[in-house]
């Protein structure tokens, strides 16, 4: 491996020639997954730079995923974690307790399992009846809707209604700057994609909803977790990172947080927008939970105007998993940009669905489907609070709605291991370091009420708070 030279002819601060030298020295091969770095004060001295630029230049190659940095041992080339891992052979009860753990167990286990730890609401929660009711007037729908690929950006009567469905909250979106997806999680795909690449740096909040990690990791971006306080992120330690990295992109709930329940502070939301404009970085606003909160809450797209956020949004888990829709609102610059990735990647539209939601919304029948759901989540939200003491743990804050409890034990509690014998028991419980990018949240469960009402669920937890 050829020596470091620095160039003033090259155009690039000392630093970046630094993080340019180890880069490419890595993509060559030269330096291999694991290797060792040189010490931070050998390789300033043979490059004759100073110490201060050497640690920057490492810092760097750290937050861009190139090299990872041991205490009391070095900084070492990164071993490369595989995308999706979806080569092992362990049964998924056998894997490490992950979000594809989590993933795989919500949608595998069997009927009579306990599902205390899932992201969606029971099926009788749901608008069965309604959809019943609304798939058999579409068939008496003239013209080809049922067969048809659509247009590009979707059904344009639900687009015009979910402009006025946003209205409400605030935000202001064109029509032309609505786009519906298959599905929430297609939304948040196609966001990443314009607005990352691989080695870039993306801020969540810790906890947060796992399944940003899953998508993040897939995209190789290095993920830094913002502590989550129950106002929101530690905006003190916010601005430290920003300080140290230099993140294309923030992804956070600002409503109904997953897995917390919270909603952030309003004077929370400002500064996150002020930081946004001053460094640079792009935001994506998931709102998957938004038709659930009880008191309204400040958001980001709608103090933005959809400048520097992208907001997405989602019917799975108010109406139907099976009835995939979901939703972004970006400016116009964005959203042609999201067009045409759409295009590449799935061509068409969930066509059906996308009408039978606008016929759900026009008659009024999701309007009231969702305040008989928020009643019953409150109702279930007092009497699991309760059981939850009983069994030794405590709320870390007061949601604001939706159907999540983020909960905690002892200092000695091990909230996997509780969720790896519960599996074995037909209980999923979704343990707190499957939400943390640091893996500090180990004494943590997220509960949904709306599935924690089974008595065997707090016999099984007695037994292990002991």
């Amino acid at each position: 491996m050829q020596a470091f030279s620095r160039s003033a002819a090259s155009g690039l601060s000392v630093i970046e020639q630094v993080v340019d030298y180890f880069a490419a020295a890595i993509e060559a091969r030269e330096l291999t997954p694991g290797a060792k770095l040189p010490s931070i004060r050998s390789f300033a001295l043979a490059g004759g730079i100073s110490k201060s630029t050497a640690v920057e230049a490492y810092d760097r190659l750290v937050a861009q995923g190139l090299a990872v940095s041991r205490a009391k041992s070095g900084f070492f080339v990164s071993t490369p974690r595989p995308v999706l891992e979806i080569g092992r052979p362990a049964a998924a009860p056998l894997r490490q307790v992950d979000e594809f753990w989590m993933l795989r167990n919500a949608l595998q286990l069997p009927p009579h399992a306990l599902r205390p730890g899932c992201g969606w609401l029971p099926p009788d929660y749901l608008n069965d009846e309604g959809i019943r009711r609304v798939l058999g007037s579409l068939r008496r729908d003239p013209g080809d809707g049922l067969t048809a690929y659509g247009e590009p950006a979707g059904y344009r009567p639900l687009r015009e209604q979910l402009q006025r469905h946003l209205d409400g909250r605030g935000v202001a979106a064109p029509l032309d700057g609505i786009v519906l997806t298959d599905s929430g999680s297609q939304a948040l795909d196609l966001a990443i994609r314009l607005l990352v690449q691989p080695g870039d740096t993306v801020f969540v909040d810790d906890p947060c909803y796992f399944n940003f990690q899953a998508s993040l990791r897939a995209h190789r971006v290095h993920v830094v977790g913002i502590p989550l306080t129950p106002n929101g992120p530690d905006m003190q330690q916010f601005e430290a990172e920003l300080a140290r990295h230099r993140p294309r992109l923030y992804i956070t709930n600002t409503v109904l947080q997953n897995p917390t329940g919270i909603s952030f502070a309003a004077a929370v939301v400002h500064r996150i927008l002020l930081l946004s404009q001053q460094h640079g970085f792009a935001i994506i606003e998931d709102d998957t939970f938004a038709d659930l909160e009880e008191r309204p809450a400040v958001r980001l797209a709608a103090l933005d105007q959809l400048q520097n956020v992208i907001y997405i949004g989602s019917f799975s888990k108010t109406l139907s998993g099976a009835t995939r829709c979901g939703y972004l609102v970006a400016k116009q610059e964005w959203v042609e940009a999201i067009l045409d990735l759409k295009l590449a990647t799935t061509f068409g539209n969930n066509e059906l669905s996308a009408r039978l939601i606008s016929r759900l919304l026009l008659d009024g029948s999701y309007r009231k489907h969702t305040e008989a759901i928020r009643q019953r989540l409150r109702k279930a939200s007092v009497s699991v609070r309760k059981r939850l003491r009983d069994s030794g743990l405590e709320p870390w804050a007061e949601p604001a709605g939706g159907p999540f409890l983020w909960v905690q034990g002892g200092a000695d509690m091990d909230a996997s291991a509780i969720a790896g014998a519960g599996l074995k028991a037909d209980i999923l419980f979704a343990p707190g370091n499957v939400f943390s990018v640091s893996n500090t949240a180990g004494r943590f469960l997220r509960f949904n009420v709306a599935y924690a009402h089974d008595p065997r669920i707090f016999a099984f937890l007695k037994k292990r708070m002991r």
